[in-house]
């Protein structure tokens, strides 16, 4: 079972520090990603160095929250202390949350 947090707490463990993983595919971060997610498409995350390490908290985020689940639970099983971010890119944008497309401009989300 992966482990689960609401966009409120997702949200506040990023200002904290945690890592925000970006899964979505690369037209989808072009256009709109949060300014200070990193970025590993998902069919990516298994054969690419993670640019964090176990002891860093680690919140997955998708579009809506759902292709996020996998890698969450992926992460997970490798030791990493992940959690899937509830509701993904759109719940961010509703509370609030930048978005800036790869140009570093106001971004959308696909």
């Amino acid at each position: 079972m992966y482990a689960t947090i609401d966009p409120e707490g997702g949200s506040a463990l990023v200002r904290d520090g945690a890592v925000l993983l970006d899964i979505r595919e690369v037209n989808e971060w072009v256009a709109g990603h949060a300014s200070a997610a990193v970025h590993i498409p998902m069919g990516a995350v298994d054969s690419t160095e993670l640019p964090f390490g176990e002891s860093d908290k680690v919140v997955v985020m998708c579009r809506s929250g759902r292709r996020s689940i996998p890698v969450t639970e992926y992460l997970q099983a490798k030791g990493y202390d992940a959690v899937n971010y509830e509701g993904g890119m759109q719940a961010w944008v509703q509370l609030g949350g930048d978005i800036v497309d790869a140009d570093g401009n106001p971004g959308i989300v696909l």
